[in-house]
């Protein structure tokens, strides 16, 4: 059972949602608003500071010349989204037909979810040559001109996305959402190289800032926390955050925004699957935040600044503003923004304890927990080491059993196989005895035979004179 202290971790459903009631996922980096709400208000603040500077020479800004500033602008942000498009200011000559048009959108139409391969083939078929050209054209202008700063390149990128999607309009929003996912992973695959961590931001700077909080902060407990977390930890489970940990530090690995997403998804479902498995009761929102802020400080992900600074700016607002994704990474904002804040009150611990563990003078009643559970590790490995040598013990003499048995069974085969050869010389000695004892008998009873007839002779010549004489 867990102590019953107030935690330092608590955030409620309307903590996470945008500060302008729309409905939508706040983000701290956009201090609580949605993208949305986000770039409404940018966008008149940089409107404003344009206007200051064109009044900077003296002359009134009348309301006229306001409208036809505005108008200008305007226009000039169409040529700019023009010439990203089509390579020119102006439209091609060489209006799409509907017939085309119609195949097009029934070729999207058909499109499998998932299937980026699928979408690859039909955006390369003739009948998609205007779509492909608008995306390579674009392509072809963010990489010539990837000085621009990246905020600028930002809104680029969101307007190119915005523009593109009306090209589907008819659609339902989420087979829009699908195709927009694709388009998504195509532009920044491509682009990645030349956004993230841009050259005209600090997040290099802050990234490590990041990391050299977090690695301060790897006294941290899952107690402290108050994740609930199993009592009884065996060396063979180990750490049920370790899949957790795992994706989120994949995250770095990957390029297209939405890829980078789905980790933070799979690493928040892993928390949950941790939280379930260390408690009999369901996981609630303060416990998921929880798990995560250990996941991050016993992860502390390369360049996690970067990467959430790269989702924020080139990923799809949607993405970001709601659904399962969208929750998901407020909730890792968040937890980056109680980490770089964090102090003795959140972990239920004095000013004195906390700097005692930030300046290594104390150590977690955790660690000589941790002491006790190595050294019966410890323990185990040398008993199963001392088994493992009886073990090996009978096998040797096991093996030399075996090996006395066969020289034996060796000995007992040479010693049949001799006697064996003596019988058969005394039976063959006998057969040869016995077959001349009968060839013998034989020669006799034959010359036996041929006597016989000339006796009968000889008494037929004795008795012949004698009946003559009769």
């Amino acid at each position: 059972m867990w102590t019953d202290k107030q935690r330092g971790i608590r955030v409620s459903q309307q903590e996470l949602l945008c500060k302008n009631a729309c409905g939508y996922y706040g983000n701290p980096a956009w201090q609580g608003f949605c993208s949305k709400c986000w770039r409404e208000r940018a966008r008149p603040a940089a409107d404003q500071r344009q206007d200051t500077r064109s009044t900077n020479d003296g002359t009134p800004l009348t309301f006229s010349k306001f409208e036809e500033k505005k108008s200008t602008e305007k226009g000039r942000r169409i040529n700019t989204m023009r010439r990203l498009f089509w390579g020119n200011p102006s439209p091609p000559k060489r209006q799409e037909s509907p017939e085309s048009h119609a195949n097009v959108l029934k070729a999207f139409q058909s499109l499998e979810p998932r299937d980026f391969p699928g979408f690859l083939k039909i955006l390369r078929s003739p009948s998609s040559q205007r779509l492909q050209s608008r995306c390579t054209a674009f392509l072809n202008t963010m990489e010539a001109y990837h000085h621009l700063p990246v905020q600028k390149q930002s809104d680029l990128v969101q307007d190119f996305y915005q523009s593109f999607a009306e090209y589907f309009s008819t659609f339902p929003e989420a087979q829009v959402t699908q195709i927009m996912e694709h388009v998504e992973k195509l532009i920044m695959t491509r682009l990645h190289k030349w956004v993230f961590c841009h050259d005209s931001c600090d997040d290099e700077q802050k990234d490590l800032i990041l990391q050299r909080r977090i690695r301060s902060l790897s006294w941290v407990t899952p107690q402290m926390l108050s994740v609930p977390f199993p009592d009884k930890q065996t060396p063979v489970t180990g750490d049920p955050f370790l899949p957790a940990i795992t994706a989120i530090i994949e995250m770095d690995a990957k390029r297209a925004p939405q890829d980078k997403l789905a980790c933070v998804s799979k690493c928040s479902q892993h928390v949950f699957e941790a939280l379930s498995s260390s408690n009999s009761e369901p996981a609630n929102a303060d416990d998921f935040l929880s798990g995560l802020i250990y996941v991050v400080l016993k992860a502390n992900p390369p360049r996690l600044h970067s990467n959430m600074q790269y989702v924020i700016r080139f990923g799809l607002p949607h993405s970001l503003m709601a659904g399962e994704s969208g929750y998901y990474f407020t909730n890792l904002s968040c937890a980056v923004a109680f980490i770089e804040k964090l102090d003795g009150p959140a972990l239920n611990l004095s000013p004195e304890e906390f700097d005692g563990y930030m300046l290594r003078q104390r150590a977690p009643a955790v660690r000589t927990k941790r002491l006790q559970i190595a050294n019966d590790t410890q323990h185990l490995i040398q008993e199963l080491q001392g088994r493992q040598e009886k073990l090996d013990q009978g096998m040797d003499a096991l093996n030399m059993q075996l090996q006395e048995w066969v020289q034996a069974v060796h000995f007992q085969l040479d010693e049949a196989t001799a006697q064996f050869a003596l019988v058969q010389k005394e039976i063959t000695a006998q057969t040869e005895l016995s077959l001349d004892t009968s060839s013998s008998s034989s020669n006799a009873s034959k010359q036996g035979a041929n006597e016989e007839p000339s006796v009968l002779v000889l008494k037929d010549k004795q008795a012949g004179p004698k009946d003559t004489d009769c």
